[in-house]
């Protein structure tokens, strides 16, 4: 090579080393709970391995996090089908999950944000009981824990059954009194009682509540041995977590796409409620477990 032609390919490369090092870091938001918590430490540790830059902001709020999409403060989050339609959209139609999704990926691209593979989870409401009670009284349906609760109601009114709920589910517009409807599931006032969403899992646990309004990955329902009902009537709306890019930075980011769908078939609700129980229950930190679990999977 003559020395013009090695002057010019050295001025390229280093043109292209200070563009790569100079590139604008991809910033994450995910929100204040655990799942959460864990999907932030396990794509920036997996797409750091990858040779992409990341900046994780962690703790922020669901429509913050939203408006920062939308004026490109921020460049992905994991997000949730049900969220996205009912919260953004304000569409409280009932949709199969793929419904769902197909709805809220349309409905972003108009925003520039692409909606990526869906983790084959949903981590929507559920009620859970005690496994072992529900498996003595042959309960693993809603439409069966009504049946039981009305029994109890005509046959034993002094025994009343108790259903553990959060405050906000109680006093939703699609909470409890459409819940009621769709089951049509009488309830007296003293059979409710609220209280904070995390107490609800001890108090099933304990037996202080015969029932308890959860979230289906949270891991305390596998650490607590709990049983999740099955939502026979299909009430719930499906929160298959996605992740979501806007499209300009999957266009900035030649490989993103790929790196965040083979991330995404990781997932699924066994998966998830078992890393969340690793740091709800274990005391592990979210890094820790995401740092495993990509190390098992062969992806770190």
């Amino acid at each position: 090579m003559n020395p013009l032609k090695r002057l010019v390919t050295a001025i390229a490369a280093t043109t292209l080393l200070a563009g790569a090092a100079h590139a604008d870091p991809i910033v994450l938001a995910t929100k204040s709970f655990t799942e959460q918590h864990i999907l932030s430490a396990m794509t920036t540790q997996y797409l750091q391995k990858k040779g992409f830059q990341v900046t994780p902001k962690t703790n922020i709020a669901t429509v913050i996090s939203r408006n920062a999409m939308i004026n490109k403060q921020i460049d992905m989050t994991w997000e949730y089908t049900g969220t996205s339609l009912i919260i953004f959209n304000h569409i409280n139609k009932r949709m199969t999950p793929q419904e769902s999704y197909d709805t809220v990926k349309k409905l972003d691209a108009k925003l520039g944000l692409v909606w990526l593979k869906p983790a084959n989870m949903n981590n929507t409401y559920a009620f859970a009981m005690q496994r072992k009670r529900a498996e003595k009284e042959n309960i693993s349906t809603m439409s069966e824990l009504v049946a039981r609760i009305e029994h109890i109601r005509q046959t034993d009114p002094d025994n009343n059954w108790m259903l553990g709920l959060d405050l906000e589910f109680s006093g939703r517009s699609d909470g409890m009194k459409p819940l009621q409807q769709a089951y049509n599931m009488p309830l007296d006032r003293p059979q409710i009682r609220q209280m904070d969403p995390g107490l609800v899992y001890n108090a099933v646990r304990d037996g202080f509540v015969d029932a308890g309004l959860i979230y289906t990955t949270d891991g305390r329902v596998k650490g607590f041995d709990l049983k999740v009902l099955e939502d026979d009537k299909g009430f719930f709306p499906s929160y298959a977590v996605t992740p979501v890019v806007r499209k300009d930075t999957l266009e900035a980011n030649p490989g993103l796409e790929e790196a965040m769908n083979t991330l995404s078939s990781q997932l699924n609700n066994d998966v998830i409620s078992t890393l969340n129980a690793k740091v709800d229950i274990d005391h592990e930190t979210p890094q820790q477990v995401a740092r495993e679990f990509l190390q098992q999977k062969g992806l770190l």
